[in-house]
């Protein structure tokens, strides 16, 4: 299965996502890609034009010279050996300095004295297989429809701006073998919704079953065969959008009615089949099995001996079509074609698997049959093909269906327990991590009170009929590599990290995937740089060395931020100029000017941010880093190490540190409150001397932070009663804390305040100099019954009351 980037972006969105990343989730999540392959072949500086003129070279019967309009303004001459080049055609013209595949560059030339300022290309020129073009394209020019214009990059004409994975699927993933299906695979590995193609069909006033009858006498062999009609349909050549779409799959275009069925096959994985409906008499269908002696001329125009064990669709008499595996002459759509009788079925597969292998015919219908299609998919299919066949070939498709079923296609059931899937997979996953990929794989499930799971499995997914196939799914989306392997048990297990370096470990595993850039700077520094951020280094004495490699690395550090800064420096200084840094090392301390006593060795943790978030793109500005990213940072470690709810902010003025963008990091730990570190933006005057633009620093001390810090995750039910909701704005002067607002919030309504958000801040004339109005939203729920009015109506009283009483605060209207 060929897979185009940008057609199956139609169907989910892949931003943040080369080909190459894409196929590496894939591959990780169990569906091997074997490679990624680029459709432009090394075309640079290809545009379409317009040929304006063609006349007789003057010294050469076999060339012409031609007057090409590529939109430029300019008239260019190109002389041309193409038979099939003609004055007001478009078509693909390579111009002076470009590129063709290969690293041919196209210069001025002479061509027997004339001379020719570029190229005019054919479809091998410009890199695309022949094989995959239209008939009447492979030979000469690659002549392109009307509805190119002109001057635009022959790489957006022809959609080779585009990569292909060639998926290597195991039998069992069939549900692969269409975009839809890939999509489906993509959505559940990255957590993103699939979006469904539209098939809004007008009905003409004339009933199907008015002009087709259908029945099933081999119901073992076809459980659903549906048709749709179509009349009035025009053949000719796809849209160019189609023909790319099919051409990156490796299907070649035909015309615009056989390309639409073809089309449909690749995106439902559904495959169907028009037939010319005026060759049918009387529009009767009926499925059987061929009968001894019975004969087929195929598409291919090859004349088949059938066996009683083929399934074929006849007229009611007469073989037309192998079910499954390939239509017949008699029935082909060609040019004259006006009605169309579209068909979509389910077959079974073995039936078409043993047709086929017995006939040499396999085909990407068979391929699909064979491994047995979505019965859920044969009506979509059916009216998504009629929907395009009606746009694309001004059909007109008259009201209803005409179908037959032998057999519904009920969804399988299939149970497994929590305790079943930890112990297969030795992982220790809650519940909810299950119930969250089993809703990205879209499968609707029951859970049961001892944790068993009983999943209504899609139709799409045939494959899982067992509980070890839900256990596999599990596996896969949480991933192979998160499965965990077995230690060696005893009182000391070799190699196992103890609780710092494991926290340390993941610190720095957190921050890369954030596209953060470790530092690992020396633990020697010069004496000036000791003199920084006294605050982080608690007044701390520097430690001399007794043989310093030099003055600017004679004592030992007393903080971080000073060396990240130094880094910053030398990158701003070589053009770097953003920077995403951090390091988590040690810092010495004494209190002794002469040493007698080793110093404290301190864990600590330091980030800085300087330049842009993001750099300057088409449709967007360069974003700056700010105060918040900084903070955004410590607030990403601390939800790692579950610290979230032990950890406030305050305004703070320490050293250094601009006196208007600085928080104080304090954590609540059972002996009280301590300030572990300092998150704000440099002074001004230290930025401007260490030539950075505007930068923002963090520090903290991980040695409290170790000892606190819980990996675990806390669970509640989910509540069963309703939430009431009370939003008030507050006016106060500007000096007062959000967060103590929230905190009289928190104090005064106690277990029954859910929540308290702030969602705004105004300041303004109308409120009097030194005053802000802040916006608080409070949300009151019990956990065992329905809150009364009353009593919400009491407890936001209170708030509000204290608010008043505690800040001065007033309640604004």
């Amino acid at each position: 299965m060929n897979v185009s980037y940008n057609w199956l972006n139609e169907y989910i969105d892949l931003s943040g996502f080369t080909g190459q990343e894409l196929a590496e989730k894939m591959t990780r999540g169990g569906i091997e890609i074997d490679v990624v392959e680029s459709r432009n072949k090394g075309v640079n500086g290809v545009v379409v034009g317009y040929v304006k003129s063609k006349e007789k070279h003057p010294d050469a019967d076999k060339l012409n010279v031609c007057k090409v309009d590529v939109g430029t303004g300019e008239e260019l001459q190109i002389v041309c050996g193409a038979k099939n080049v003609d004055a007001g055609q478009l078509v693909p013209v390579a111009v002076i300095g470009a590129v063709l595949p290969g690293d041919f560059k196209i210069k001025r030339a002479k061509l027997r004295g004339v001379e020719s300022q570029g190229m005019i290309c054919s479809a091998k020129e410009l890199g695309l297989n022949e094989k995959l073009l239209p008939k009447e394209q492979q030979e000469g020019i690659l002549v392109l429809p009307e509805s190119a214009k002109i001057g635009t990059p022959i790489g957006d004409v022809l959609g080779i701006n585009d990569e292909v994975l060639e998926l290597d699927l195991t039998p069992n993933r069939s549900d692969c073998l269409s975009m839809l299906g890939v999509a489906y695979e993509i959505g559940a590995l990255t957590g993103r919704e699939v979006r469904l193609p539209n098939a809004n069909i007008n009905h003409t006033t004339v009933r199907t079953d008015s002009l087709v009858s259908v029945s099933i006498s081999a119901p073992e062999q076809c459980s659903h065969y549906s048709t749709r009609y179509i009349k009035g349909v025009k053949i000719a050549a796809s849209p160019l959008w189609l023909q790319n779409r099919l051409m990156a799959a490796g299907v070649r275009p035909i015309n615009n009615v056989v390309d639409v069925t073809n089309f449909v096959m690749l995106e439902y994985g559904q495959p169907l089949h028009a037939f010319d409906a005026d060759r049918l008499p009387g529009g009767r269908i009926d499925v059987r099995l061929a009968k001894s002696g019975e004969t087929l001329v195929t598409l291919d125009d090859q004349e088949r001996k059938l066996e009683p064990h083929m399934l074929v669709i006849t007229d009611g008499a007469q073989p037309i079509a192998l079910a499954g595996v390939m239509g017949g002459a008699s029935t082909e759509v060609t040019g004259e074609t006006v009605n169309i009788l579209l068909e979509s079925a389910k077959f079974d597969g073995g039936t078409v698997r043993k047709t086929s292998r017995q006939l040499g015919l396999r085909s990407e219908s068979s391929i699909r049959f064979e491994k047995e299609v979505d019965p859920a998919r044969v009506i979509p299919a059916l009216d998504r093909a009629a929907a395009l066949i009606a746009e694309l070939a001004q059909g007109l498709v008259t009201e209803g269906i005409v179908e037959a079923a032998s057999a519904e296609a009920k969804p399988a059931k299939v149970a497994v327990s929590l305790d079943k899937i930890n112990g297969y997979l030795g992982t220790e996953l809650s519940r909810l991590e299950v119930q969250t990929i089993f809703g990205r794989l879209h499968f609707e499930y029951e859970l049961s009170d001892s944790n068993v799971f009983t999943v209504n499995v899609p139709s799409r997914r045939g494959d899982i009929t067992r509980a070890v196939d839900l256990i596999e799914e599990v596996a896969r989306l949480h991933g192979y590599d998160e499965i965990p392997t077995t230690l060696i048990h005893g009182d000391v297990v070799p190699g196992s990290l103890t609780k710092p370096q494991t926290i340390r470990r993941e610190l720095r595993k957190r921050l890369s995937d954030a596209g953060m850039h470790e530092v690992v700077s020396y633990s020697f520094t010069g004496p000036e740089r000791t003199k920084l951020f006294p605050a982080l280094a608690d007044q701390a004495k520097p430690v001399k060395l007794a043989m310093p490699m030099s003055e600017d690395r004679s004592v030992l550090r007393t903080t971080l931020i000073a060396q990240l800064l130094e880094t910053a420096a030398y990158n701003r200084n070589r053009k770097n100029e953003s920077a995403l840094l951090f390091e988590i090392g040690s810092v010495f301390h004494t209190d002794e000017a002469q040493l007698t006593r080793l110093p404290q060795e301190k864990h600590r943790f330091a980030a800085l941010l300087t330049g842009n978030r993001s750099d300057a793109q088409w449709n967007a500005k360069a974003a700056q880093v700010d105060f918040y990213d900084a903070k955004g940072i410590l607030e990403t470690v601390f939800a790692v190490l579950g610290l979230t709810a032990s950890v406030s902010y305050e305004a703070a003025q320490p050293e250094h540190f601009h006196p208007g963008r600085t928080a104080a990091v304090i954590l609540h730990t059972p002996k009280g409150n301590e300030v572990i570190g300092y998150v704000g933006q440099l002074h001004p005057a230290l930025q401007l001397e260490a030539d950075l633009a505007d930068t923002y620093v963090l520090e903290i001390g991980l040695d409290l932070v170790y000892d606190l810090a819980d990996s675990a995750i806390a669970y509640k039910v989910l509540p069963r009663y309703p939430s009431m909701q009370r939003d008030i704005a507050v006016v106060v002067d500007h000096e007062v804390a959000a967060a103590k607002l929230t905190g009289v919030a928190w104090d005064i309504a106690g277990e029954l305040l859910e929540s308290v958000r702030i969602f705004d801040v105004f300041t303004g004339e109308k409120l009097g100099a030194g005053k802000k109005s802040v916006a608080l939203s409070l949300v009151y729920r019990h956990g065992e019954r329905t809150l009364t009015d009353e009593e919400v109506t009491e407890l936001h009283g209170k708030v509000v009351l204290q608010l008043e009483q505690s800040f001065a605060a007033e309640l604004r209207k």
